[in-house]
């Protein structure tokens, strides 16, 4: 079975495992979710990642970054556009996520990027998702 939206599993399986405070989680290996598990990471909102074969599937195993009081670093996860209904941006309109402490991740023709660097490259695309 196939699944309609990997990106919106990769958010949900993110936030269901940081709000149970598992250390790590185990996705479906996609290149579209290793770009923007590496944005997380260079971020700071995740430790690390690895790609993983298993058998015959590839899977992406996360390890969760959480405060010193045991709160994930993660606040919050929005899928923005989705196989229904896409939400393109030019690059002067990309909005700020919680008065520009969160950020949006937008996938351009240059590549999946953060709102910063595609503000400053002057480029827009679809946005993927919000993230504080």
């Amino acid at each position: 079975m196939s699944m309609t939206d990997p990106i919106a599993d990769l958010i949900t399986r993110i936030r269901n495992a940081s709000l149970a405070r598992l250390d790590k989680v185990r996705i479906p290996a996609s290149k579209m979710k290793v770009r923007i598990l590496t944005i997380l990471r260079d971020e700071g909102y995740i430790k690390a990642f690895k790609v993983v074969k298993d058998d015959a599937h590839e899977n992406i195993v996360i390890a969760l970054r959480y405060m010193d009081d045991k709160r994930p670093v993660i606040e919050g996860l929005k899928r923005v556009s989705r196989p229904g209904l896409r939400q393109y941006v030019r690059h002067d309109k990309i909005p700020k996520v919680r008065g520009g402490l969160g950020m949006s991740i937008l996938s351009t023709s240059q590549g999946v990027m953060c709102d910063r660097e595609a503000k400053a490259r002057k480029v827009g695309g679809e946005l993927l998702c919000h993230i504080w």
